[in-house]
């Protein structure tokens, strides 16, 4: 099953909303570039022309062997509006070369989503190989981790030194912190606003100069000096639900660098903080919702109860219990609470045709009084030993390449001693929690007066019960965080060749209804409907994958009302 470990990190967005997570740093700049705020717009010279970005733009890599890839690394300005200043990012790189001599078209680049989500580490885990066979017959594919995420020098994180990667206000724990689902008192709303100020001050103090840095409006300008440094004269990339955005911003920023562009579940750039808020936490309630109505098609025996109301009772029943009193979980002194029993669920929604049966094992466990296998889905921990085993000797087969003839980055990582970053060695191996953070927060603009988000919970209430609530609140996390460049706005790419657009039906993470917002949007957009529950379309079902590989390879457009999965 393609990117099963991806899309558990990626149901973070929601999973660190309802455990409460709190925000990133006050009092940083906005984000860097001259002309960053206005969407679509480009500057007169092309920046692979402009002087002062010439020295990233003609970067050779310098490809080594790791293990079945090849690896290299990109550097970067860390401030585009000033990259001569000496500070860069080093971007690691890797490639799965196409096997077939003579039909090689170029490259194809992606992204897994998050934001914070490991390319490299995806492709070590085999991502290349569930593309399918025509689109590797025709492409390297190539995957990179965007600046401050994973194997970034230097990278974000929320832990300050001396603490463990457990830290509970580091911003990097999938712990649950107790606070209450729907805060009505005015103690409840303290404690949860309190969290998120300790969180936001332990975040500014170990990454607070990278803060600024790490949008998505930079992190599109890198992906377009990889494709300089490549060779590839047009873009072939694709992007799952957070690359969404990184491609939606490269096309608004780059259109005549655009050759093909799949975008599998939307964000729709249009939408406020509020509405995106809602428009995901309906989508879990429904998933959810469809979980109770559907286990007996997909889970068969196993389901924890005969019917769907027995389903919804249960539920219902395991989140006033867990309100009460957590559930006792085997090594735990916390237990399960209300808030990872949400986490829970929510995680579970991404792939049904995986994680169904072992979310129903979980529920009736839970039902007979013991917490500890929701606990553990609420936290992603569904690796089998020999698969850690086998990313331990992956990771140990990486080698770390600097790029030649930059001279900028030192070899723990950091930049230089103006940064005042994290040290690399300070930096928890799997840094996406802090990355998710800190990319939301600047990407989307969020009011800094704790009356909005409270005006807000009552109709977050209505629209998706305890998924609206609990996301609201999480949402405090950005309340201090200044807005970066970017505003909620409809696309902006004029000039940029068919985009496809992926929806999936019952997609809970990013539902149906913002990627058809999103193929409207870019001029000659085309939307490939997908019947089917779960997070994304491509890599699950074979006549999505068709359409998308006759598109990638061909440039075969998609007609309106292509609908897959009926």
């Amino acid at each position: 099953m393609i990117r099963a470990a991806v899309r558990r990190r990626q149901a973070l967005v929601i999973a660190l909303a309802v455990l409460g997570a709190a925000s990133l740093a006050a009092g940083c700049t906005a984000g860097s570039g001259p002309d960053a705020g206005r969407p679509g717009a480009r500057a007169a010279v092309d920046p692979a022309e402009r002087p002062d970005l010439r020295r990233f733009y003609g970067q050779k890599l310098d490809w080594k062997p790791c293990g079945d890839l090849a690896c290299a690394s990109l550097t970067v300005p860390m401030d585009y509006s000033r990259p001569g200043d000496g500070r860069t990012f080093v971007l690691p790189v890797a490639k799965a070369a196409t096997a077939t001599a003579g039909r090689r078209t170029g490259a194809l680049l992606y992204n897994p989503g998050g934001p914070g989500e490991r390319g490299v580490q995806a492709l070590r885990d085999g991502l290349a190989d569930e593309l399918g066979r025509g689109v590797r017959e025709h492409f390297d594919i190539v995957a990179f981790d965007p600046r401050g995420v994973g194997e970034s020098r230097p990278a974000l994180t929320c832990l300050t030194p001396g603490q463990s990667e457990s830290g509970e206000a580091s911003g990097d724990t999938a712990e649950a912190s107790g606070a209450p689902l729907h805060p009505r008192t005015a103690a409840e709303r303290a404690e949860v606003l309190a969290e998120a100020r300790a969180t936001a001050d332990a975040c500014r103090k170990a990454s607070g100069p990278l803060l600024p840095h790490v949008g998505t409006v930079d992190a599109a300008r890198d992906l377009d000096v990889l494709r300089a440094a490549l060779g590839e004269r047009k873009l072939t990339y694709v992007g799952w639900s957070y690359g969404t955005s990184l491609g939606t911003s490269y096309a608004e920023q780059f259109p005549h660098r655009v050759r093909a562009m799949v975008l599998d579940g939307a964000v729709d750039p249009s939408l406020d903080w509020r509405q995106r808020m809602l428009s995901q936490a309906t989508g879990f309630r429904d998933a959810v919702e469809d979980y109770a109505r559907t286990c007996g098609e997909t889970v068969g025996d196993g389901c924890p109860g005969a019917t769907p109301g027995e389903i919804r009772a249960l539920i219902d029943r395991l989140l006033e219990r867990t309100q009460r009193e957590p559930l006792p979980v085997d090594g735990s002194d916390s237990g399960l609470d209300a808030a990872t029993l949400v986490s829970a669920l929510s995680l579970s929604m991404y792939t049904p045709e995986a994680q169904w049966e072992a979310l129903s094992e979980a529920l009736a466990a839970a039902d007979g009084g013991d917490g500890t296998k929701l606990a553990a889905l609420a936290a992603g921990d569904e690796a089998r030993p020999e698969d850690e085993e086998q990313e331990q000797e992956q990771e140990q087969e990486q080698e770390e390449q600097p790029v030649q003839g930059d001279g900028q980055e030192e070899e723990d990582g950091s930049v230089d001693g103006e940064t005042g970053a994290a040290s690399a060695d300070s930096v928890p191996e799997d840094n996406s929690d802090a990355a998710l953070l800190a990319v939301n927060c600047l990407d989307v603009p969020h009011p800094r007066d704790e009356r909005a988000y409270w005006d807000a919970l009552g109709p977050a209430d209505r629209a998706a019960g305890v998924y609206g609530t609990s996301g609201l609140t999480g949402e405090l996390v950005c309340k201090d965080w200044p807005a970066g460049p970017q505003r909620p706005h409809r696309v902006n790419a004029p000039g940029v060749p068919p985009v496809l657009v992926v929806g999936t039906a019952g997609d809970p993470a990013t539902p149906y209804e913002e990627a058809v917002s999103l193929a409207r949007q870019f001029p000659g957009g085309m939307l490939l409907s997908f019947e089917g529950a779960g997070h994304t379309g491509y890599g699950r079902d074979a006549c999505v994958d068709r359409k998308v590989e006759d598109y990638l390879v061909h440039l075969t457009k998609v007609g309106p009302g292509t609908t897959c999965g009926r």
